[in-house]
């Protein structure tokens, strides 16, 4: 049996889909399952800063939670299946073909190969995990511009979507989005400090750093642009691309896989707060205030 690659759907705001399952893997703890479409979102075994997407399989009458979502890859050839870290290969290996895996509980002969199940995503945890993941781009993009403006005594070889020396690119150590929260981690190591970085004006003066960044995030919000998810192709390993107009000269296109909400106008407001952690990190804890259905300020 040859197997394909999954379709994913999260970037087309679809919440809903009946696919065809093409593998089913049982063990004593789960149930793994691989359809050819789904509106699932994995979490990545490579990067995993955006948590899988919640929800719900169904055959029939019978309904069943998804535990988690994860990556995984099957070799054509050998029929081998791996999931998350037990990945040995690189996306676009020839030979192998890169799936997103549901998990529910293990069950005997709950769902087999060939069934058609419903499989649905839950929308408020989905878009709780966009606007958290969006605010993560936009906030590191305001605190480059800020520290662009005096905190360098080097030009970077390496520059942000809008020509600014990219810290993010250069410190960021991790990134974990949660609900409408993103927090990034920084070093402000003797590598940075050797490409240009005044690391200890940057330290001395964090407070003011943070004024300046909720600044410019409150003006970039008056905007009330799109944001898209630009797309490859349909697969999971397919390369995709958030995109927002910031008026800042060039568009900001981000090479992302993660989930995102559509405008600027979802967003009531973005807040950040720097925290020193040591003398060498800082962690960057952005928080959203989002826009509802409701809210007199909503813009149309």
């Amino acid at each position: 049996m040859s197997y394909t690659p999954t379709q994913v759907t999260f970037t087309q705001s679809i919440y809903q889909l009946s696919s065809e399952v093409q593998f089913v893997r049982v063990s004593e703890e789960a149930l793994y399952i691989v359809t050819s479409q789904t509106p699932f979102h994995p979490v990545s075994h490579i990067w995993p800063d955006h948590p899988a997407d919640r929800g719900t399989l169904a055959i029939g009458e019978h309904v069943y939670t998804v535990e988690h979502c994860l990556v995984g890859a099957i070799n054509q050839a050998e029929h081998q299946f791996l999931v998350g870290k037990e990945i040995p290969v690189k996306r676009d290996e020839p030979g192998w073909v890169f799936v997103v895996v549901h998990q529910i509980k293990a069950e005997e002969n709950a769902v087999k190969v060939h069934d058609v199940v419903s499989l649905t995503v839950d929308d408020i945890y989905q878009n709780q995990l966009s606007r958290g993941h969006s605010a993560g781009h936009l906030a590191y993009l305001a605190l480059n511009k800020v520290l662009a403006a005096g905190y360098w005594r080097k030009d970077a070889d390496r520059k942000d979507p809008h020509g600014h020396n990219d810290f993010n690119s250069y410190a960021q150590v991790t990134s974990f989005v949660t609900e409408d929260r993103c927090v990034d981690t920084y070093r402000l190591g003797k590598t940075l400090r050797k490409r240009g970085l005044n690391s200890a004006d940057m330290l001395e003066n964090l407070a003011k750093i943070e004024e300046q960044v909720n600044a410019q995030l409150m003006s970039w919000l008056t905007l009330g642009s799109k944001i898209e998810i630009t797309r490859q192709g349909e697969n999971l390993t397919d390369s995709r691309y958030w995109q927002c107009d910031l008026q800042e000269g060039e568009i900001a296109i981000i090479p992302c896989g993660g989930t995102h909400c559509d405008s600027l106008d979802s967003f009531k407001e973005i807040q950040v707060k720097l925290v020193q952690r040591d003398s060498e990190h800082i962690e960057m804890h952005t928080h959203v205030t989002h826009q509802l259905e409701n809210d007199p300020f909503v813009k149309f």
